[in-house]
Formats: C-alpha cells, sequence, structure tokens
C-alpha cells in the first residue's frame, strides 16, 4: 500500500469524490482520502492522502488556501456562480476605482454567511439538499479571514482575482458580496485552486499523468511522505529496546530517546526508531518527562 499525499490537479467536471474513485483504480487500493471539496466546475489543487496519510486529512482541510477567481458584475444566481439559475441582472454603473474599493474593502476579517448551495448540515441535512428543493433556510454566519486580494485583471464588468483566505471561505460567496456591496450583484465565472498550504499548483498533477506514471513506474517521486507535513517539528529518536512501547501507540519518557533531548512542556516533535521510520506526533510533558501520542501514521 502506498502511503502518503499526492498533489492532485482536479479538472473541470470531476467532484472531489470522483477524484478519489479513479485513483483507486489507477492505484489498485482503497484507502485514499481528499481534503476538501472542489466544486465541479472548479480547477486546481486537491491534495488527495494515501494510506496512512489518510490520518492528515482533518489537519490538511483546515490549512490556508489560494484561488484565482473570475468575477462578474451585474448578474446574480441561485448558487453564486456562472452555472445558477439567473436570479436578477443589473445594469453596472460603477466605476473601476470604486469597484477596486469595494473588492480590497473585504481583506481582512469578515462574516459570511454560507451559500444554500454547500456541503453545510442543518438539521442533519445538507444545504444543497434544501436548496435543490427550492427551500432556504437561515444560516448563521461565520467569521472566515482574507488574507489578501490581487486584483490581476479589471475590465468591467469583469475582473479577475487572487485570493487567499482561511479554510471555510466560499469564493463565490465573496464575489457575490462584492456585486452587493457594489449594488449591482455579481457572481463568480470561474474558479481555480492554485495552493493548499505547501502544495501549489505548479506540482499538481492530472489523473492521466498519474496514472502514465503509476503504469512507468516512477509515481513514487511525487508522493510526499506523510512526515514532511511536520518537517517544521523537531525530530526525537527512541532507543530500539523501548520501540515496542511506540510500535504499540504508547506514551515513553525521556531517558528513552537515543540522544539528550528536552522540548519546551506542550511542544509537538516527530517521533523515529534508530531505523529512521516515522511513527507519528507526541506531545512532551514536563511533568514526569513524558511524551504523550497525539496522532500516530505507523502501519502495522
Amino acid at each position: 500500500m502506498i502511503n502518503g499525499i499526492i498533489n492532485v490537479y482536479k479538472e473541470a467536471g470531476y467532484t472531489s469524490h470522483d477524484v478519489v474513485a479513479r485513483l483507486r483504480g489507477i492505484l489498485k487500493q482503497k484507502k485514499i482520502g481528499h481534503t476538501g471539496t472542489l466544486d465541479p466546475d472548479a480547477v486546481g489543487v486537491l491534495p488527495v492522502c494515501l494510506g496512512s496519510g489518510t490520518r492528515l486529512c482533518d489537519m490538511l482541510t483546515g490549512q490556508s488556501k489560494e484561488y484565482r477567481a473570475g468575477l462578474l458584475l451585474g448578474i446574480e444566481t441561485d448558487t453564486q456562480d456562472i452555472s445558477g439559475r439567473v436570479l436578477a441582472e443589473k445594469e453596472v454603473r460603477v466605476s473601476e476605482q470604486q469597484t477596486r474599493e469595494a473588492i480590497l474593502s473585504f481583506v481582512g476579517g469578515y462574516d459570511q454567511i454560507p451559500p444554500m448551495y454547500s456541503a453545510i448540515k442543518v438539521g442533519g441535512r445538507k444545504l444543497y439538499q434544501l436548496a435543490r428543493e427550492g427551500r432556504e433556510v437561515e444560516r448563521s454566519p461565520r467569521r472566515v479571514e482574507i488574507h489578501f486580494i490581487e486584483i490581476e485583471r479589471l475590465s468591467l464588468p469583469e475582473a479577475t482575482l487572487r485570493v487567499g483566505c482561511s479554510k471555510g471561505t466560499y469564493i463565490r460567496t465573496l464575489c457575490s458580496d462584492i456585486g452587493r456591496r457594489l449594488g449591482c450583484g455579481g457572481t463568480m465565472q470561474s474558479l481555480e485552486r492554485t495552493r493548499v498550504g505547501e502544495f501549489s499548483i505548479e506540482d499538481a498533477l492530472t489523473l492521466d499523468q498519474i496514472e502514465r506514471l503509476q503504469a512507468a513506474g516512477e509515481l513514487e517521486g511525487r508522493i510526499l511522505p506523510v512526515e514532511t507535513v511536520f518537517a517544521d517539528l523537531p525530530a526525537v529518536t527512541v532507543k530500539k529496546k523501548f520501540q515496542k512501547l511506540i510500535d504499540n501507540g504508547n506514551a515513553f519518557y525521556r531517558h528513552m530517546l537515543l540522544e539528550k533531548q528536552e522540548p519546551a512542556a506542550g511542544e509537538q516533535v516527530r517521533v523515529y526508531n534508530e531505523e529512521g521510520s516515522f511513527y507519528g506526533i507526541f506531545v512532551y510533558q514536563k511533568e514526569g518527562e513524558r511524551f504523550r501520542p497525539v496522532k500516530m501514521f505507523m502501519e502495522k
């Protein structure tokens, strides 16, 4: 079984679940999970976790993201993107300067109301299921952070934006909110995710490329080992005679380390055995000089 993370370039027409399904066929393994959905019409970076790497899915889902989005002013749709049913059309009477100011005013934190066409659950049901039944329910706003917006092109009524944002941000809702602030409405007409955490679009592989590399026996070099996600954490090595403790996912003590190290209280570390195999992330408890497991990745 392959363990690690692969940076997939999701093409238009695929759902995130479609990507996982095809990868299961290419790699001949079931243990695969994606790290956050992309709408079928959207393209771009979709890190996919393999084998023991699936335990990273929740961590990677929470990473910051970057997008390139096409904004079309003067139109509002029920899905907040160009694929939806048009609800209103208005003449765009704003200047480029007013448009720039409105767009950039969203940089920072703002309370965003999730769209009805989303997978968020209300009362045990996903919002998009309710929307397809013609129902609209009240949604609580969620605080999101827009780290930056760069206006790459502005030719009214269209604009191309580069956006860096926190997890949980809906770019189509951002486009809709910009349109509302300008008083003419707006919708998202294209979306490309260019970065998720450390995963960039320059290194992403299409499913066809992955299939060819796998057939040629050359895919291994494009799979990121699980431990590289935690490269900023210090590493410790457990002596061989105490290895059984980490084999079983148990806590261990500082005197069991191969080298004398004492992390700060509450500091997380990467744990290895003497052969250099990565086991997982542990946290150091100064009282008792003990390392407690946080998340294990070693496959038994």
